[in-house]
């Protein structure tokens, strides 16, 4: 795989400044780690959007801050809590000699025949899987096919991941990855479906309505009043 690399300056600006650099399509960041003096840097938000999108957390990254060249991961990215957007980036400097743990994404290829032919339901219980080695032997991703999974009863697991001699798979071998869970039936649904309306009936704020016994309704609509002139008077 070609080396990604990004360009970054340092950042002079700080705090609450940084909302111009935003504004600027400049996304604020910072570098550390081995052999390295913290740095506040800045860089291009569409260049590492492009970058975040090849790399991911688990993809070496040669950071270029001014110049000079540094391998990295892409150790934590802070979105924006509205839209999504990354506003803040955390570059990992390492040390190429020493072995690091490292999660990496799983993706998943093909069709499972037992979802397409038998209706059933595709259940991914991991999505990620921790690694330890050497960075430059990190994997990208590890590719899961699912086209064997025929039957209800299959299961692909850790120890079916093909994984080079120089990458160790941290997760336990029999670790259940991925499989495919039965259609419910009529039965199921049935009592799924009353199992959550009686639940939404206990939720705080939804209660039942209960009935008004003939000849109440004017001692209710009396004491309404009275609790409103209460209301009125606390907020004066």
């Amino acid at each position: 795989m070609e080396q990604i690399a990004i360009q970054a300056t340092k950042r002079a600006v700080s705090g609450k400044q940084v909302k111009a650099l935003r504004h600027a399509g400049k996304l604020p960041a910072v570098l550390y780690g081995h052999n390295v003096e913290t740095q506040q840097i800045e860089l291009s938000e569409k260049d590492f959007g492009k970058v975040f999108k090849q790399a991911g957390e688990s993809t070496l990254v040669n950071l270029v801050v001014d110049g000079k060249g540094q391998q990295v991961l892409i150790h934590d990215v802070q979105n924006h809590y509205l839209n999504g957007q990354p506003i803040h980036v955390d570059f990992y400097a390492i040390n190429m000699a020493e072995k690091i743990k490292v999660k990496v994404p799983l993706h998943f290829l093909h069709d499972a025949p037992a979802v397409k032919a038998l209706g059933g339901t595709l259940v991914k219980n991991l999505s990620e899987v921790e690694v330890e080695c050497l960075p430059g032997d990190l994997p990208h991703n590890f590719e899961i096919d699912i086209s064997n999974l025929n039957t209800f009863e299959d299961a692909i697991r850790i120890s079916d991941i093909k994984v080079s001699e120089k990458v160790i798979i941290l997760s336990k071998p029999d670790e259940v990855i991925v499989t495919v869970a039965r259609p419910r039936t009529e039965e199921e649904m049935k009592a799924l479906e009353e199992t959550v309306t009686e639940d939404v009936t206990k939720v705080e704020g939804v209660v039942k309505p209960e009935p008004v016994i003939a000849g109440t309704e004017d001692v209710i609509a009396d004491k309404d009043k009275k609790v409103e002139k209460e209301k009125k008077k606390e907020e004066k």
